[in-house]
């Protein structure tokens, strides 16, 4: 189906120069577009900050193909359709009495978006979303369709499933599921910022899942989501103590951003509910802050974490006239070629910023100034005033993926100016 309308990203901030705007509602009439394109881009929910999707030709929306999930309980995965949003696959996965290791903080974004792109969740021993893909299912730049596994061929997997939407128009992707489990999220205030640094390992190990947010003025938010019956519980899912690490229980429900209504978040009671229900921040039912921010990411060596803090807290006041909120994630390190964690534990360290672009990479300028030379990696979807070649200079498989793109996309169909800046043609 051709749409009529500008295309816009989730933000609002980037509207898309396609010619023409597709939304398919089967696999063969994308083969159909892709096959007559010169130029096509894939978009999910356009939960990126950057032109990672623009197109100059048609685009295509991957959330009208089939929304399929089918479960192959001996191989322990599920095959889903490339535009689904995590909630809806989650939701599936929960009443078959399966579920992932990991979800992100929002659960609105599509699975191959977010696996194309590195996104991740938290947690010391999580790693990224594209960590647990199996296997992707693509439309080529003829139209021809290409199944890749795990099992059958797991570097050129690596080296595709973060493939910035630059490999072909993924249909399918196939995840690592196992049985369903339940979380339980508490939340503490008054966190110390003079603590971070020095108690950030006993910090990020308390529980499964750990989120610390701050203006790096003040003090900090800790949100951990624990495994019932996991080793950060004790096994029991006991109470949560009052104090903890010189930061004290909430009252009541929080939202990260100052102001918002926590309403929009799951769950922090320490109820023990369905892992789909408190892994993510935020409940799918609302949209928590669309339009209203910009975000910019980067993902460090862990062992550069306390470095990190101590600038970001110099940066402070020089950040706060339009930052958010910050969020702290770790990362367990993967294999995929163009992962922002590849070969290493990381921490992440987020942005959402208020929605104005010149101070906004104003601020984003000083704050990589300071971070970069730790050894950060940009989050690909979000916003960076990195050069596009250091970017690169900072994966060890860059030159390998560039190979790939001239092999399976030898006429860059699927190539924008984006792409072209970071993996210029052969």
């Amino acid at each position: 189906m051709l749409t009529t309308g500008a295309a816009v990203n989730w933000a609002g901030n980037i509207r898309y120069g396609a010619a023409r705007v597709h939304r398919p509602g089967s696999v063969g009439e994308l083969r159909r577009i892709v096959a007559s394109a010169d130029r096509v881009r894939a978009l999910g929910t356009g939960h990126s900050f950057n032109p990672i999707a623009d197109t100059s030709g048609d685009l295509v929306r991957l959330d009208g193909l089939p929304r399929e999930v089918d479960i192959d309980p001996r191989a322990m995965t599920a095959t889903v359709g490339a535009g689904m949003r995590y909630a809806e696959v989650a939701e599936r996965l929960q009443v078959a009495g399966y579920a992932l290791a990991n979800l992100a903080s929002l659960p609105h974004i599509s699975v191959a978006g977010a696996c194309a792109t590195g996104t991740h969740g938290s947690g010391e021993t999580q790693r990224g979303l594209a960590a647990a893909v199996a296997g992707l299912e693509t439309v080529g730049p003829e139209g021809d369709l290409t199944v890749l596994t795990r099992a059958d061929d797991p570097e050129r997997l690596n080296g595709s499933v973060v493939g910035l939407g630059a490999l072909g128009i993924v249909t399918s992707v196939t995840l690592d599921i196992e049985p369903a489990y339940e979380i339980a999220q508490r939340v503490y205030t008054g966190f110390p910022l003079d603590r971070l640094g020095a108690d950030f390992d006993a910090v990020a190990s308390a529980a499964y899942s750990v989120s610390v947010f701050t203006d790096w003025r003040g003090e900090a938010m800790v949100w951990l989501k624990r495994r019932t019956g996991g080793p950060e519980d004790g096994g029991s899912g006991g109470a949560a103590p009052e104090e903890w690490l010189g930061a004290r229980l909430a009252a009541g429900p929080q939202h990260p951003v100052p102001g918002m209504p926590p309403a929009y978040c799951t769950d922090q009671s320490g109820t023990p509910g369905p892992w789909h229900e408190r892994l993510p921040h935020f409940r799918p039912a609302f949209t928590p802050s669309k339009g209203a921010e910009l975000q910019s990411e980067l993902l460090l060596p862990r062992g550069a974490a306390a470095e990190a803090f101590a600038a970001l807290r110099e940066l402070g006041e020089l950040m706060a006239p339009v930052l958010q909120v910050s969020e702290i994630r770790t990362v367990a390190g993967d294999d995929q070629w163009l992962s922002p964690a590849q070969g290493r534990d990381s921490v992440a360290l987020h942005f959402t910023w208020s929605q104005d672009t010149p101070a906004v990479l104003s601020a984003v300028a000083a704050m990589e100034e300071r971070l970069m030379p730790l050894g950060a990696r940009p989050h690909w979807g979000k916003l960076t005033t990195t050069a596009p070649e250091e970017i690169t200079a900072r994966y060890e498989h860059a030159a390998a993926f560039r190979a790939l793109l001239a092999e399976s996309d030898p006429a860059g169909k699927f190539r924008n100016p984006y792409v072209d800046a970071l993996f210029p043609p052969l």
